[in-house]
């Protein structure tokens, strides 16, 4: 059910009710009802923003079959939105990555 993934996506980025609550902006109550399967049909809208904070889709939040390994997560985000935000292009970030996994092969 909706509820139980969305409480196993909440638990494996290691983050409270609470803090899914704010980042969606959603009332704590409401999801607490939809994880507990209270609220077995919540809107599009709801899903969307609760997808958001995992950024994932609200379809990928009705599927059966959720790969965690393809939900980023919201920390590192955060931390490629700050890395746009603050004006790093691309190649560079790519420059970067290719020159940590060299100094990591040595």
């Amino acid at each position: 059910m909706i509820g139980e993934r969305i409480k196993k996506l909440r638990l494996q980025h290691g983050m409270s009710l609470t803090e899914l609550a704010e980042r969606a902006g959603i009332a704590k109550s409401y999801i607490s009802s939809i994880e507990r399967n209270l609220q077995s049909n919540p809107s599009i809208q709801v899903l969307e923003k609760i997808a958001g904070v995992f950024n994932t889709t609200a379809e990928s939040l009705l599927k059966d079959d959720i790969d965690p390994t393809k939900i980023i997560d919201s920390e590192w985000m955060d931390i490629l939105q700050e890395a746009i935000n603050s004006g790093i292009p691309k190649d560079e970030l790519l420059k970067f990555i290719e020159f940590n996994k060299y100094k990591q092969g040595k």
